[in-house]
């Protein structure tokens, strides 16, 4: 008889080690994952800024802190965006 392989669910971890932390800003509760460059292999689109965020790029991924299911709502930011989206207006055409 085969081997069945079993996902093992883990409990969510309330103290991030290393390059993960939540934050408190006036939008919430955030948790933040710092990645390095060597971390980030793939493209992803900034929230902040709207351009890309290429391979081998340092960044940040956050997420809601308060969502039940908030890992699926994780966006890839600059870290320069993610620092200050709290000072952006509305963008407008002039």
């Amino acid at each position: 008889m085969g081997r069945k392989n079993r996902r093992v669910e883990h409990a969510p971890r309330p103290n991030f080690g290393g390059n993960e932390s939540t934050e408190s800003h006036p939008d919430g509760e955030w948790h933040v994952r710092k990645l390095t460059g060597s971390a980030a292999t793939k493209t992803y689109r900034c929230p902040g800024c709207d351009h890309e965020i290429r391979p081998a790029t340092p960044h940040v991924v956050a997420w809601p802190a308060d969502m039940p299911q908030g890992a699926d709502e994780r966006r890839h930011w600059h870290t320069p965006c993610w620092n200050n989206r709290g000072n952006r207006g509305p963008r407008g055409r002039t």
